[in-house]
C-alpha cells in the first residue's frame, strides 16, 4: 500500500465513499481498474484495506457495500469494579523506555539498539531458513529445542573455571524472552506477599514483574561498583529473604560490572544464607571494553539462577531468552512456564540459534563493541561540552546505557517534560528505583538514538537545566 498508484485509488475510494449512501455498491473491480490504470492486484489491496477501516462491506458473489452506519451507544462496564476488585499493582499506561519516538524527536530514552547495531542480514537469512524447515510445522519441547539448550548450556561452561562442574543442556529452560522468565522465577520461588531482595537502582522490569507477582520488594543499595555484600548480608538478615535479583555484568541503569573479588563475597554471603541469587545477564552480548563475567559460572549447587535473552542483541522481535537453573527450582519454573505459555515458538528457536551459529555471529559482536563504544564517547563527549550540569560518576565497560546524576533539587519529571517539548526523549531515574530516589538521575541510552543527534540533545538537556 506505498506505491502511488495505490494511495491515489484509496483516496478517490475513500471520497466516493463520502458521498455515497449507506449501503450504495461499490463500481466492480473491472470498472476500478479501467478508470484508474492500475492492476487488479492494487485494487483488491485498496478494497481490503477499507474493509479493514469499516468503511466498506464485501459480500461474497454480490459486490462491495457502503457499511451501514451504528449509532454509538455508551457501553456500562462498572459491574467489572466488583469482580476485579482493588488492583495489586495499578497500571500506568507503557513505561517510558518502552515508548516509540515520534519522528524527529532524539530518543535518549529507549530500552533496545538501533536497528543498524542489529545484525539484520544474518536474522532476515535465519528466519527464511527456519519457515523453511520442520520447525515451522511442528511443536517445540517444553523446555526447548535440544540444539539451542545446548548452545546456552555451552555459552556458561565457557566461562566456568576447573572445578565447577559446568551445566547440561538439560539445566535450560528456553523462555519467550527474559521478563516472562522473571515472572515465573518470581512466582515459583517467592510466596506472595514474602520478601525478594532487588538492587537499587535496578531494572524497571523486575521491579515491574515482582510486583505484578505479590511479593514484597526490598532495595538494597547499590553503585557504581555493584552492592556493598555486608548490605546484602544484612537485608538477608533481617527479611528473611530467599532470594536476590541483580545484574553483575553491566547492569541497567547503572552500567556496573561486579569485580571477581566482589561476585565470591556476594555468592558467599548467598550461599550462608541458603538462598537464591538470579542473574539477570541481559548485556552479555554488548560488552565494549570490558568482558562478561557470569557469577553462575561460579556456582554448581544450585544457588545461581542464570537469565540469558538474545532479544536485545540478535532483534527485538526475536524474543528468546534462557532461563539455567538446577535442582527443583528448575522443575517448578519449567511448571509454571507450561501454565504460562506451554512452549517456545520453535520457528524462532531455530532462527536464534542459526544467528548465533553463524561464525558472522561473532565477527558481528566484535563490530557492535566498536560502535557502542564510539556511540558512548560521543554521548559523553557531548554532555561534557553542551550540559556540563550533569555528571556521569561511572564510564561502563558495556551495556547501552549512561546514568547521570543531576544537580540536587532537580524535578525529573518536569525535566523530562521540558526536555520532550524540544525534540529530547531522556528517561527520569525514578522507574529504576524500588523506593525514593536518593538524587535524581536520568537514564541515557547511546544505542537507540542516531548520532547525529547527540549533540542538539545534550544542548536541549543543558538548556533545560539552566
Amino acid at each position: 500500500m506505498n506505491d502511488d498508484s495505490s494511495a491515489r485509488i484509496l483516496r478517490a475510494l475513500r471520497e466516493w465513499i463520502a458521498d455515497a449512501a449507506p449501503g450504495a455498491r461499490l463500481p466492480s473491480t473491472r470498472t476500478l481498474v479501467a478508470e484508474h490504470r492500475a492492476s487488479p492486484v492494487t485494487v483488491q489491496r485498496a478494497l481490503r484495506t477499507l474493509v479493514g477501516q469499516g468503511l466498506v462491506e464485501s459480500r461474497p458473489g454480490v459486490g462491495t457495500f457502503v457499511r451501514e452506519g451504528r449509532t454509538a451507544r455508551p457501553v456500562d462496564h462498572s459491574w467489572q469494579t466488583a469482580a476485579l476488585r482493588s488492583p495489586q499493582v495499578r497500571s500506568q499506561g507503557v513505561p517510558l523506555p518502552l515508548r516509540d519516538a515520534p519522528p524527529g524527536l532524539i530518543a535518549l530514552h529507549s530500552a533496545y539498539p538501533d536497528r543498524e547495531l542489529l545484525p539484520e542480514r544474518l536474522l532476515r537469512a535465519a528466519l527464511v531458513r527456519a519457515a523453511r524447515g520442520e520447525t515451522a510445522l511442528t511443536r517445540a519441547p517444553a523446555a526447548g529445542m535440544p540444539d539451542l539448550q545446548a548452545w546456552f548450556a555451552q555459552e556458561l561452561r565457557r566461562h566456568c573455571p576447573a572445578g565447577v562442574t559446568p551445566p547440561a543442556p538439560s539445566d535450560v529452560v528456553v523462555l519467550p524472552g527474559s521478563q516472562s522468565g522473571l515472572s515465573s522465577v518470581f512466582r515459583s520461588l517467592v510466596t506472595p506477599g514474602q520478601p525478594v531482595l532487588v538492587e537499587s537502582p535496578t531494572y524497571w522490569g523486575a521491579l515491574f514483574a515482582a510486583r505484578h507477582a505479590g511479593v514484597e520488594v526490598v532495595p538494597v543499595p547499590s553503585g557504581p561498583l555493584g552492592p556493598d555484600p555486608a548490605e546484602v548480608a544484612r537485608a538477608f538478615e533481617e527479611t528473611g529473604a530467599r532470594v536476590l535479583y541483580a545484574q553483575a555484568t553491566f547492569a541497567n541503569p547503572t552500567g556496573a560490572q561486579w569485580s571477581p573479588e566482589l561476585a565470591a563475597q556476594v555468592l558467599d554471603v548467598v550461599r550462608a544464607h541458603g538462598a537464591y541469587l538470579v542473574e539477570d545477564d541481559w548485556a552479555h552480548d554488548f560488552a565494549i571494553t570490558g568482558e562478561p563475567r557470569p557469577l553462575a559460572a561460579l556456582d554448581d549447587a544450585g544457588h545461581v539462577l542464570y537469565l540469558r535473552s538474545l532479544t536485545k542483541s540478535v532483534g527485538p522481535s526475536l524474543r528468546v531468552a534462557a532461563l539455567v537453573a538446577r535442582g527443583p527450582a528448575r522443575e517448578r519454573i519449567l511448571a509454571d512456564r507450561a501454565a504460562e505459555s506451554m512452549y517456545v515458538s520453535g520457528l524462532l528457536q531455530a532462527a536464534a540459534l542459526d544467528v548465533v551459529t553463524q561464525p558472522a555471529w561473532r565477527t558481528h559482536v566484535r563490530g557492535l563493541a566498536r560502535q557502542l563504544g564510539s556511540r558512548r564517547d560521543l554521548l559523553l563527549s557531548s554532555l561534557a561540552e553542551h550540559a556540563p550540569q550533569v555528571t556521569v560518576e561511572h564510564v561502563p565497560a558495556g551495556g547501552l546505557n549512561l546514568w547521570a546524576r543531576l544537580p540536587d533539587g532537580t524535578d525529573v519529571e518536569e525535566l523530562a517534560r521540558a526536555c520532550e517539548r524540544e525534540g529530547l526523549l531522556v528517561a527520569p531515574g525514578t522507574e529504576w528505583f524500588p523506593a525514593e530516589p536518593p538524587a535524581p538521575y536520568l537514564r541515557l541510552n547511546y544505542a537507540a538514538a542516531h548520532t547525529a543527534g547527540f549533540v542538539e540533545g545534550a544542548r536541549i538537556l543543558g538548556r533545560a537545566l539552566d
